[in-house]
């Protein structure tokens, strides 16, 4: 297909222009996934996405949205230490497209710096330059700095035939660490088709032309591209509906042992998930994600409202606490505010 050979063409470029100077695991905080039901699908959910959050998963997926909504995640990560917060809202606008605007922020808050409140054995400031020879800690001088990730995604799907949808996202990559600073720029394209009823194909290529995140410093990071492949199947059953869902992630940051599985530099790390959906009034969902967890969650529908939840259990060798994850989903189910039809 055209719009494929497009994204493996541009994906290659970016790839060779910059093989000497990609970082790996530089945007790993851009991999961890959002919303409760993706994550309790163990993040397999690039083909089986139709909400707001789809501008991240699969920016294609926008396209089967009939009406104006939006998406909140909050999730408390290591105990509290670390804050993840998400949200986007996405319009339908015409017969066939949809826009889109996605916000992430990973952060590690109240953070002591003690650069500048180390004292000799006089009490007498230590310049930061010589702070080995500081002999104990000024407690009154010690300040406090944030460490965050932020990332800013700007969407446009549309649906060019009954069963092929695609999509872009321009996105906006800011990183802070006490006074040093970062901006990026990226670029995803993907596409969601469907071969048959009920079964649809997901293509998501992230950072597809390689991203840089500039920092103040002079320091360059190149995040190298990603590309998310997914199926999901519906099996209507029982009063419900089956989804089993499944996405790889191939990279090419020569990960090896760090993956799940590698071939040669290029990585595999898949997603594995099942939803049943009782009547779209209730929903349970069992999950495996690339980093060895088993997910659960579970989902309500409302009328204009869908609370999703979803739960990750660490190593408990490693004493990283559990992981809990809420999203609320806000659909504004009007007519007057209904996609236009043909």
């Amino acid at each position: 297909m055209k719009i494929l050979k497009i994204i493996l063409l541009m994906m290659l470029v970016g790839q060779y222009a910059s093989s000497q100077h990609i970082a790996k695991y530089a945007g790993e905080f851009l991999s961890i996934g959002v919303g409760g039901r993706a994550l309790g699908l163990g993040g397999a959910y690039a083909a089986l996405a139709n909400d707001a959050s789809a501008g991240y998963w699969n920016p294609a997926a926008l396209a089967r949205i009939d009406y104006p909504e939006a998406i909140l995640m909050h999730d408390e990560r290591f105990g509290s230490l670390e804050n993840y917060d998400f949200g986007a809202v996405a319009i339908p606008y015409g017969t066939n497209a949809t826009f889109g605007v996605s916000v992430m922020r990973l952060g590690v808050d109240g953070i002591p710096d003690t650069r500048d409140a180390g004292v000799d054995a006089n009490g007498n400031p230590v310049p930061r330059d010589q702070y080995t020879n500081a002999v104990r800690i000024d407690e009154s001088k010690i300040t406090y700095f944030n460490s965050a990730d932020w990332a800013m995604y700007f969407s446009y799907a549309r649906r060019s035939a009954s069963s092929l949808m695609y999509g872009f996202n321009l996105k906006v990559i800011r990183r802070t660490l006490a006074e040093y600073s970062a901006t990026g720029i990226g670029f995803d394209v993907g596409m969601l088709y469907s071969p048959k009823n009920n079964w649809y194909v997901a293509v998501n290529a992230q950072d597809i032309t390689t991203t840089l995140v500039a920092w103040s410093t002079g320091t360059n990071e190149l995040i190298s591209p990603t590309l998310k492949v997914g199926t999901t199947y519906f099996i209507e059953l029982f009063g419900g509906r089956f989804a089993p869902t499944t996405d790889v992630d191939i990279r090419f940051e020569n990960r090896q042992f760090a993956s799940i599985a590698h071939l040669g530099p290029v990585s595999f790390d898949p997603h594995i998930g099942l939803e049943f959906d009782f009547k779209k009034s209730i929903a349970l969902r069992v999950g495996y994600n690339d980093i060895k967890q088993l997910t659960l969650g579970a989902g309500i529908h409302l009328r204009k409202i869908d609370i999703d939840y979803s739960f990750a259990q660490f190593d408990e060798t490693n004493n990283l606490g559990n992981t809990h994850r809420i999203s609320l989903r806000l659909i504004l189910q009007e007519e007057r505010l209904a996609r236009t039809k043909e």
